[in-house]
C-alpha cells in the first residue's frame, strides 16, 4: 500500500470490540500558504528577537519556566518536571464511543481535519466495514484521542473511499452566541421582501463546487512575490471605481434577483426556481 506522504498519528482505530491499526494523515494543505519573516531593509537580513525580562535584560533559557497569569503580573510558576507529570500519556487509540447524525453537531465546533487510512493490509477489512457502516447508517462517529498530550475531541466518518478524522471543540470553547446576539433588534419583514429574499436564495442554490472559488489575495501575493524575485519592477494596478450605493434594502433585492436571472450561480448549473406565490408574510402564523 503506498504511502501518501508523512504519518502525523498512527495507532489503533476502535469502535467497540472492532480494532484496526490505522495512520493519521493531515487533510488541509499547508505550503500554498505564503509566510512572512520580518527584514532588516538596510542589511537584508532576518530580524531576531532575545528573551528579555524587564529591568533585567538578557536570559538565559534554562531560567525560563512556564507561568500562569491568575492576577496583573501575578503568576503561578511551573516547573517543567511538574507539567511533565500531569501530561496525558499518547495514547496510541481513538476511542469511537458515541454516533450521532452529522446535522446534530453545530459546524463552528469543527476544527481541522485529517484523513484517517489503514495501516496495512491486514487492518483494510475492518477500515471498510466501518467506513459502510457509518455510510449506511448515515451516522458520524465521536470519541477522544490523545496527541502531544492533550486530549482530543474528534469525529470519525466517511468519505468518498476513506474516512476522515475532524478534531472539533470542546463544549466551553466556544462561547456562547447568545452574547453577541440576543441585543439585536427585532424586525418585522414585509412579504414581498421575503419573497424576494428568498427568490434570490433559490436563483443562488447550486451544488458547492471548492474549485469554483479563489484565494484572489494568496494568488495576487505569490505572483507579486515571483515577479520581485525575477528583478522586475511592481506597478499597483489601477484603483476601481466604488460601486454606486442602491436606495435600499428592498431596491438592493429588487436589483439582485434581476441580476441573478441574467448569471448563473457560481457553483453549477441554475436551480430552477420555486414560484413564491401563496406565501404568507414573515412572522404569521403557519408560515414554514
Amino acid at each position: 500500500m503506498a504511502k501518501p506522504g508523512r504519518v502525523y498519528w498512527k495507532g489503533t482505530l476502535r469502535l467497540s470490540l472492532v480494532t484496526i491499526a490505522v495512520e493519521i494523515y493531515p487533510a488541509v494543505e499547508t505550503a500554498a500558504e505564503i509566510n512572512f519573516n520580518q527584514i532588516h531593509k538596510p542589511s537584508g537580513k532576518r530580524v531576531r528577537y532575545e528573551r528579555t525580562v524587564p529591568g533585567i535584560g538578557k536570559v538565559e533559557n534554562a531560567d525560563i519556566v512556564k507561568g500562569y497569569e491568575v492576577e496583573p503580573e501575578v503568576y503561578v510558576l511551573l516547573e517543567p518536571e511538574e507539567v511533565e507529570a500531569i501530561r496525558l500519556e499518547s495514547r496510541r487509540s481513538i476511542d469511537l464511543v458515541q454516533c450521532v447524525d452529522q446535522s446534530e453537531i453545530d459546524p463552528r465546533y469543527f476544527e481541522r481535519p485529517y484523513y484517517v487510512l489503514p495501516a496495512d493490509e491486514q487492518a483494510a477489512e475492518g477500515y471498510a466495514i466501518i467506513r459502510e457502516a457509518l455510510r449506511e447508517s448515515g451516522k458520524i462517529a465521536v470519541g477522544q484521542v490523545t496527541m502531544a498530550g492533550r486530549e482530543h475531541l474528534v469525529v470519525v466518518g466517511p468519505v468518498g473511499k476513506g474516512l476522515v478524522l475532524n478534531i472539533i471543540r470542546y463544549g466551553n470553547e466556544l462561547r456562547p452566541a447568545a452574547t453577541y446576539f440576543d441585543d439585536l433588534p427585532e424586525h418585522k419583514i414585509e412579504a414581498d421582501m421575503m419573497d424576494m429574499a428568498v427568490q434570490l436564495i433559490t436563483r443562488k442554490t447550486a451544488p458547492f463546487n471548492p474549485a469554483a472559488f479563489k484565494d484572489s489575495y494568496g494568488v495576487a501575493l505569490r505572483e507579486l512575490v515571483e515577479e520581485k524575485a525575477k528583478g522586475h519592477k511592481i506597478l499597483s494596478p489601477p484603483t476601481a471605481e466604488p460601486a454606486s450605493n442602491v436606495i435600499n434594502l428592498k431596491d438592493a433585492l429588487k436589483r439582485s434577483v434581476q441580476d441573478e436571472r441574467a448569471e448563473p450561480p457560481k457553483g453549477g448549473s441554475r436551480t430552477k426556481a420555486k414560484s413564491p406565490a401563496g406565501r404568507k408574510p414573515a412572522g404569521t402564523k403557519g408560515r414554514a
